[in-house]
């Protein structure tokens, strides 16, 4: 059955499907902060409240560090927005086919676009296939909950682990984001735009500091892939039939 053809209910469980091998890296990662923010004197429902309504990983993990030192509230505030600005990015790219839902939906999907959904949510449309409501929440719901569950089991087991640096756990953060990258590899003039972007990222690290290096490199990609040569339409045809034969 096409994706077309589905039905909501088929969609919204091929999306859960679909997420089910990006929980291997989001669990962690929810337990992370979860042992982190109580190390940080949070306690269990105040690390529960950062991860239901914040919901942005990398930026619960900025202000868990500044919350807890003498930091001005703006200076927190611009700090996690220079790390999370790569969502308005992400809003760019997917907004133009999640206009096409009412606006209520819209909102919703809006709040649930992480990483996860941005990389699968591209990789679908790039298909051919239309971004449905039902699929998006499938992957958006399954994913949101887990990072709940194990935000919630980091904060109360979080404690039996003695050093998370013995077992790596320190470094999910920068391996999610790894993966994430790699797996738009395929698309037009990656290369460039992840070579320029990290390069960006590495300067502004050496020369301004964390977490601003994030914003940085972020601009110098966006900068960069403005002046790359658009793709060809018969390169978009074929760069969409390859995707296409990697995705059901």
């Amino acid at each position: 059955m096409s994706a077309q053809q589905a039905t909501p209910r088929d969609q919204f469980l091929e999306g859960i499907a679909l997420s089910l091998p990006v929980l291997v890296g989001v669990a962690p990662f929810g337990a992370l902060f979860g042992m982190l923010a109580v190390e940080h004197n949070f306690s269990v429902g105040e690390a529960m409240f950062m991860s239901a309504f914040i919901y942005a990983g990398a930026s619960q993990l900025v202000g868990i560090e500044l919350f807890g030192s003498h930091v001005a509230p703006w200076l927190i505030v611009l700090s996690i927005f220079a790390v999370n600005f790569r969502l308005v990015l992400y809003s760019a790219a997917v907004g133009r086919y999640l206009a096409r839902w009412p606006i209520g939906k819209q909102i919703i999907g809006y709040f649930f676009l992480v990483d996860q959904l941005f990389a699968e949510s591209e990789r679908r449309t790039s298909s051919g296939v239309p971004l449905h409501f039902a699929w998006y929440m499938g992957m958006a719901l399954t994913v949101y909950v887990t990072w709940l569950i194990s935000t919630y089991l980091g904060a109360v087991f979080g404690q039996f682990i003695p050093d998370p640096h013995v077992f790596g756990i320190d470094f999910l953060l920068t391996i999610y984001f790894f993966c994430i990258v790699l797996t738009l590899r395929t698309r037009h003039n990656w290369f460039p735009i992840a070579a320029s972007s990290a390069l960006g990222a590495i300067l502004g690290y050496k020369t301004i500091g964390s977490p601003w290096h994030v914003t940085v490199g972020a601009f110098v990609g966006v900068f960069v892939g403005a002046f790359l040569p658009p793709v060809a339409a018969k390169d978009e045809a074929a760069e969409h039939d390859h995707t296409g034969e990697r995705n059901p």
